[in-house]
């Protein structure tokens, strides 16, 4: 009998990492559509600066033009406001026409989200995309932690978790793009995160199924109680601060043969830094 429910519980998953995938728009960089994001941007400047409160800060430090690898800490679950808001300052900064594309989990890709994400820029995420965005000379945005970061326990708010991952790095010194730290905070109050469920994603096989390695728990409306977030959730209005800090040219700054453990280490400590001087900055959760 329980060996019956085993072979049932994974036809199941499998029927449904099928369907998923099925969602998942194929990675075209030419989906891009600057007149979209142009005839957007008005209204989504808005509601990120009423709603979010939006403190979008050193898109100066960004280069103008060429390729640049931005690399965030990450908030919010899902749906995602950190990058919302960054994506929405970054276009009113330098305009629609400078190429920026945010790599984006296979997940989010496939949620029912009434607004096309692939003409926004957002591909999903691998070294393949970002790698291509590179060579024709755009800002990639990539998030180490992905899902392991997104739906930490909200009481770690102020926290960098990249869980060890270090193929942007390498990606990075492959390509000879300078590095730009970006940070945020108010993400992960948006909602009430209390686990990242580790534990019950091993156990469900979601980690081969989809490449997530957590099913996490929170409340959040409208759902209350939310497992797994995986129709996203309507985000409180929390405040958002995101800071871009200086472009890190690695060969200069680490030699000729950057040692990626290194990079590595002085890019989380300068990161986390600069996470606990936004905290400090926050008076209260949702107000900030």
């Amino acid at each position: 009998m329980r060996e019956t429910a085993s072979r049932l519980t994974r036809r199941v998953g499998r029927e449904l990492a099928d369907r998923v995938r099925s969602r998942i728009p194929r990675a075209d960089l030419d989906d891009r559509d600057p007149d979209y994001i142009r005839e957007n941007l008005p209204g989504l400047w808005l509601l990120t600066s009423f709603y979010f409160r939006a403190d979008v800060r050193g898109l100066e430090r960004i280069p103008a033009e060429g390729p640049v690898l931005l690399v965030g800490n990450h908030s919010g679950g899902n749906l995602t406001p950190d990058t919302f808001v960054f994506v929405v300052a970054f276009s009113a900064f330098f305009g629609a026409e400078r190429r920026l594309h945010p790599l984006v989990h296979d997940l989010v890709l496939a949620l029912p989200i009434p607004f096309p994400l692939e003409k926004a820029g957002c591909v999903p995420a691998s070294r393949e995309n970002a790698r291509m965005a590179l060579e024709r000379g755009a800002a990639v945005l990539v998030y180490p932690g992905g899902d392991w970061e997104v739906h930490r326990p909200s009481w770690q708010s102020a926290k960098v978790d990249f869980a060890g991952r270090k193929g942007f790095i390498e990606l990075a010194i492959e390509q000879g793009v300078p590095i730009v730290p970006l940070v945020s905070i108010g993400g992960q109050e948006t909602a009430l995160f209390l686990s990242r469920g580790e534990r019950l994603s091993k156990l469900l096989g979601l980690d081969r199924l989809f490449r997530l390695k957590v099913l996490p728990i929170s409340i959040a409306p409208p759902w209350g109680l939310n497992i797994g977030d995986m129709l996203g959730h309507f985000p409180l209005p929390a405040k958002i601060t995101v800071e871009a800090m200086e472009p890190i040219d690695l060969r200069e700054r680490f030699g000729p043969e950057p040692d990626v453990e290194e990079v590595y280490d002085h890019l989380t400590t300068t990161m986390q830094a600069k996470l606990d001087e936004l905290a400090a900055e926050r008076r209260l959760p949702l107000v900030g």
